[in-house]
């Protein structure tokens, strides 16, 4: 009989993080580091003070301070340490292929030029593949509270850049930004070649998720949650197996549940939505890859083999190779009835 504790089971567990905003990983006590190196001021007096600001009622609340601390990343070396220091923590969590969202605008609109903020994360995310083995694809996303113009000069920005970027996607304030106002530029993204996502379905509407897959075209719904408000998007995601890259801690915090356990991951699996776990901003949210796994089966009294099930259903939402989507898999079956 297999007796691997639970905390023990999801630690070892072979992962992948489809849904990861690498300026959301950026830790107080590193943002301090950068700060004092680029002579710019934090409004905090301490990483613990920091620390205790972290407590929002919204996401708008969150966007507030994660701006804010995006103000200190200025060189190309700010950008290779943030995106170094979280894959040398997920690496300790068995995380083994990362597909990370990056906000230029958030970084060019302060004067940062779009060059100095890919190389400095690319480059990092080239020496985890080498010295780490984790592999990865970098998502572009545009900033939705800004105007359809911005995210134009953006995809331009981009273009030069297409090798290193598989996809774009959509963030920021969700409510009064729907997908459709992006429709011409996401249109033109995908003519430029590139893979469509988009965040929609946590704050705001099950009509943003329609949104996103007949007007974005979108191979995955980032969070998703309010699907379940709406029996026939269900169906509709059920049928074309679309991933939803779900994030408990996020949505605890952001009080889009105001409890673990009424998170609905594991409805999600019951109904055959091929729901994923991820961290969305973790640095602000209290958790990386395990710490969210833990506290949704703890909350919801996974078991293994629905933790095994959402490990799977993180490599089968990739988009790696089909053949080594299958290794993982098989990877992950071995791990299951082994431990």
């Amino acid at each position: 009989m297999n007796t691997t504790s639970i905390e023990k089971f999801i630690e070892g567990i072979p992962k992948a993080e489809l849904h990861l905003h690498i300026e959301g990983t950026f830790e107080p006590e590193l943002m301090f580091e950068i700060a004092k190196r680029n002579n710019k001021t934090i409004k905090y007096s301490s990483v613990e003070e920091l620390k205790e600001a972290y407590s929002f009622n919204n996401l708008q609340e969150f966007l507030d301070i994660y701006y804010a601390g995006a103000n200190v990343l200025i060189e190309e070396q700010d950008f290779y340490d943030l995106t170094w220091a979280y894959l040398t923590k997920v690496h300790q969590q068995n995380v083994v292929h990362v597909e990370i969202f990056f906000d230029p605008q958030t970084h060019t609109d302060r004067g940062v030029s779009f060059d100095t903020v890919i190389k400095g994360i690319y480059r990092a995310l080239e020496d985890g593949e080498e010295q780490l083995g984790i592999s990865f694809k970098l998502i572009m996303s545009f900033l939705r509270h800004l105007d359809e113009a911005s995210a134009f000069k953006t995809l331009e920005q981009a273009l030069p850049f297409k090798k290193w970027i598989s996809a774009v996607g959509l963030d920021s304030s969700e409510v009064g930004n729907p997908p459709s106002k992006f429709e011409r530029v996401f249109a033109k993204a995908r003519e430029e070649g590139f893979i469509t996502v988009a965040h929609a379905g946590e704050e705001g509407p099950s009509e943003y998720i329609w949104e996103a897959l007949d007007l974005l075209k979108v191979t995955r719904i980032d969070h998703g949650n309010r699907c379940l408000d709406d029996d026939s998007l269900v169906k509709q995601l059920v049928e074309i197996q679309m991933p939803l890259t779900v994030c408990p801690l996020s949505n605890l915090e952001l009080k889009v549940v105001t409890n673990l356990k009424d998170h609905p991951i594991a409805k999600m699996l019951d109904l055959g939505l091929l729901a994923t776990v991820n961290s969305d901003d973790p640095a602000y949210f209290g958790g990386y890859m395990n710490e969210n796994y833990l506290g949704i089966t703890r909350a919801l009294n996974l078991s293994k083999h629905q933790i095994t099930e959402l490990a799977k259903n993180s490599f089968k939402a990739s988009w790696l190779s089909d053949q080594k989507k299958r290794d993982m898999i098989a990877q992950i079956d071995t791990y299951f009835q082994n431990n």
